[in-house]
């Protein structure tokens, strides 16, 4: 059971980093555009990378903390899982922290169906010059990108032990 968890753990944290992996390769390509072109290319994300990121982080750490609770304590194992947790716990904290603000100011004039409008109408700030939106944007996404990346070789490793 344990090792099935584990599995369902790693591709789930997959997820998260291929998501947040793509967002930071195409970051040198979006330098290019001009604001008209990228705020357009901006709708494009939601909600597919939106349903991912939920099922990939959501489940993820659900999967971890339930892991974490049936591993004995004190194991290799154990500790590589609870940094595996602790890393995709922050690459989550960069979302709400950095990302979604950002999110909020690209979605405004964009119609959404409701729970889309419920969850893009939390921690709004107010719009900024749209170069430093961007930087904050794309940048948050490569911070996310480590840390998943982090998070899948400590899960990796907590399968190795």
């Amino acid at each position: 059971m344990s090792s099935v968890l584990s599995v369902l753990a790693l591709l789930l944290m997959a997820v998260n980093m291929g998501l947040a992996l793509a967002h930071a390769l195409e970051f040198p390509g979006k330098l290019r555009l001009d604001e008209q072109t990228y705020r357009a290319v901006q709708a494009v994300y939601y909600p597919g990378f939106t349903i991912g990121g939920l099922i990939g982080e959501l489940g993820g750490m659900l999967a971890l903390v339930v892991l974490l609770v049936v591993m004995p304590e004190g194991t290799a194992r154990f500790w590589w899982t609870m940094a595996a947790l602790a890393l995709l716990a922050a690459g989550h904290a960069v979302y709400w922290v950095v990302t979604h603000p950002v999110n909020n100011v690209w979605l405004k004039d964009t119609r959404l169906a409701v729970p889309g409008r419920l969850f893009f109408g939390f921690f709004a700030v107010p719009d900024a010059d749209w170069r430093r939106m961007r930087s904050i944007w794309e940048w948050s996404h490569v911070a996310r990108a480590i840390f998943f990346a982090l998070g899948v070789l400590s899960m990796a490793l907590a399968l190795l032990g």
